[in-house]
C-alpha cells in the first residue's frame, strides 16, 4: 500500500475530490489490500427478536410538528439512471403516474407539507455526475422555486477503479471517465462532510435528516416516525420490514455479540456454512428498507471521534474497466452502503414499518402496476393503494423489460383494481378497456404481436 496509495491520492486530488472523500476511499482501499473478507459468522451475532413498530406510535399529529419540521431535511438519493429498465437519464425523471415523474411527486409532497403545517422542511437531492445536469434542468423547468433554495443539491463523489492485477489505479485512455465509478450510497457521509453541507445544515438549525431512495414512493416523511426519532435521542434509526420468502436471499438485521450493536449482514458477508440460517426468516426476521433517519449533531460528534471517516464495511465489486467490453482489464469497484453505518453509532435503533413504506419501482412490471387504477395520487401527492392488496404483476422480460418496450405494448394500462396477479408470456399489446380480475395468465406463443381490447379476464390461464 505504501507504493500504490500515493498514486490514488494524486489522482483524486487532481480531480478536486475533498479530503473527506479521499479519506473514505483510503479506508476502503486499505481493506482491499489487507484482504479483509468482511465475513460475519453466525456464532458472532444474535438475531433481533422484536422491535417497536410504526403501528404502535399512534396516529395523532405531534403538537410540536411545525417546530420539528423546521429542524428537518428530506434527502432523496438521486444518483441512479435506471439502466436495467433501459433509461439513460435520472430514473427520478421517469413518468410514473398520471404524467407525473418520481421527482414531481417528491417535490409536490414537500410543498404540500410546507403549506399544511406552515413550516419549511428542507429538501435535498443527492445527485451523481450522471444525474445532476438532467435533474437540475427538470427542476428549472417544473419546480424552479426548489432549485433556487440553499443546498438543494448534494453531489456524490467518484471512486477510482482499481486494477485487479496490480492494485493500482485503473487506466483507460480511450475514455478516461471510465476510470471512475460511483462509490455507493455510503458516500452520503463523506459527501456531507467534504461539501461543507453538514456544517451549513447545523448552522441553519437542521438537526434531523430523513434519507430514502427517490424510486421508493412509499418513503414519505412520516410525522410519527419523525417525532419518535427526535424524542428517542438516538443517533441513527433504520426502518425495517419483516422478511418474507421472497426476501430470504437478501441481507438482514442482527446484533453483534461483542458489543451489542446492531449490524447489517448482507449475503456476501455470510460464510457458506451459515447460509441455511441466514435464509431462515423465522430466525433473522428483518431487512433494511434503506429509509434512514440521522441525527446530525450525533453524526458530527461520531465523525470527530473516529478521525473524520465512518469505518463502513467494504463492498467489493468485480467488473471490467469498460463495462460494455468484457475484453478490457478486470477492476475492483469499491463501494459502501449507507445502512451499514448502523454499527458505527453507540445508540442506533431500528423500527418495524409496514411494507407500504418499501415500494421501490425496480422493473417495468412494477411501473405497469403503478400506472393502473390499483393506485391513485392523493391530495398530498403520495401514492395510495386503491385495491384491497397490491396486484402482483410479472411481464415477459423478453418483450417488456425495458420501459420503451413496455410502453409500446401498452396503449392503455388495463384495470387492475380487482387483480390479485397477472402474468404475461409472449408479445401482447394491451388496448383500451381491458379488465383483469383475480389471478390471470395471458399467453401468446407465436412470434407475432397479439392485441387485446374491450375484454374482461377473470381467474383464467388463456392463450390470446
Amino acid at each position: 500500500m505504501e507504493e500504490t496509495w500515493p498514486l490514488f491520492e494524486k489522482k483524486m486530488k487532481s480531480a478536486h475530490l475533498s479530503s473527506a472523500a479521499i479519506d473514505a476511499f483510503k479506508h476502503n482501499y486499505s481493506q482491499l489490500v489487507a484482504g479483509v473478507t468482511g465475513l460475519v459468522a453466525e456464532d458472532t451475532i444474535d438475531p433481533v427478536e422484536s422491535l417497536p413498530s410504526l403501528g404502535s406510535l399512534g396516529k395523532d399529529i405531534p403538537r410540536d410538528v411545525a417546530d420539528l419540521l423546521r429542524k428537518t431535511a428530506v434527502l432523496k438519493l438521486n444518483g441512479g439512471l435506471g439502466t436495467s429498465m433501459g433509461l439513460e437519464k435520472a430514473k427520478s425523471l421517469l413518468p410514473v403516474k398520471d404524467g407525473k415523474t418520481f421527482l414531481d411527486l417528491i417535490a409536490e409532497q414537500i410543498k404540500h407539507m410546507r403549506a399544511e403545517f406552515k413550516s419549511k422542511v428542507r429538501f435535498i437531492l443527492m445527485n451523481s455526475f450522471s444525474t445532476s445536469e438532467d435533474t437540475r434542468a427538470f427542476l428549472k423547468a417544473h419546480h424552479p422555486d426548489l432549485l433556487e433554495e440553499r443546498d438543494v443539491e448534494l453531489m456524490q463523489n467518484s471512486s477510482c477503479k482499481v486494477d485487479m492485477k496490480t492494485l493500482r489505479p485503473a487506466s483507460y485512455p480511450q475514455s478516461p471517465e471510465m476510470e471512475w465509478a460511483p462509490p455507493g450510497h455510503g458516500d452520503i457521509y463523506p459527501s456531507l462532510v467534504g461539501s461543507g453541507m453538514l456544517e451549513r445544515l447545523l448552522a441553519d438549525g437542521i438537526e434531523y435528516v430523513f434519507v430514502s431512495n427517490s424510486d421508493n414512493l412509499g418513503a414519505t416523511l412520516d410525522l410519527q416516525l419523525l417525532s419518535h426519532f427526535a424524542n428517542s435521542g438516538n443517533s441513527f434509526m433504520m426502518e425495517v420490514c419483516k422478511r418474507t420468502q421472497g426476501d430470504k436471499k437478501g441481507g438482514h438485521l442482527a446484533k453483534r455479540k461483542s458489543d451489542g450493536r446492531l449490524i447489517l449482514r448482507e449475503s456476501a458477508m455470510c460464510p457458506g456454512k451459515d447460509k441455511p440460517i441466514f435464509e431462515d426468516i423465522e430466525v433473522h426476521k428483518y431487512f433494511n428498507t434503506n429509509n434512514l433517519w440521522l441525527n446530525l449533531k450525533h453524526l458530527k460528534s461520531t465523525l470527530e471521534s473516529c478521525g473524520g471517516t465512518l469505518k463502513l464495511p467494504l463492498i467489493k465489486n468485480k467488473k471490467t474497466v469498460n463495462p460494455r467490453d468484457p475484453s478490457t482489464e478486470n477492476v475492483f469497484q469499491l463501494e459502501t452502503a449507507m445502512g451499514s453505518a448502523i454499527e458505527c453509532f453507540e445508540n442506533s435503533s431500528a423500527i418495524e414499518v409496514p411494507r407500504t413504506r418499501f415500494a421501490p419501482v425496480k422493473t417495468s412490471s412494477d411501473l405497469f402496476a403503478l400506472r393502473s387504477d390499483a393506485y391513485k395520487i392523493t391530495e398530498a401527492s403520495t401514492i395510495a393503494l386503491v385495491a384491497d392488496a397490491p396486484p402482483f404483476v410479472k411481464l415477459d422480460d423478453e418483450h417488456y423489460k425495458l420501459v420503451d418496450q413496455m410502453e409500446s405494448l401498452t396503449r392503455s394500462v388495463p384495470s387492475l383494481v380487482d387483480c390479485k396477479s397477472l402474468m404475461v408470456k409472449g408479445r401482447i399489446q394491451f388496448g383500451p378497456e381491458v379488465v383483469i380480475r383475480g389471478s390471470v395468465v395471458l399467453k401468446h406463443v407465436e412470434n407475432t404481436k397479439a392485441q387485446i381490447f374491450e375484454r374482461v379476464f377473470e381467474d383464467v390461464d388463456i392463450d390470446v
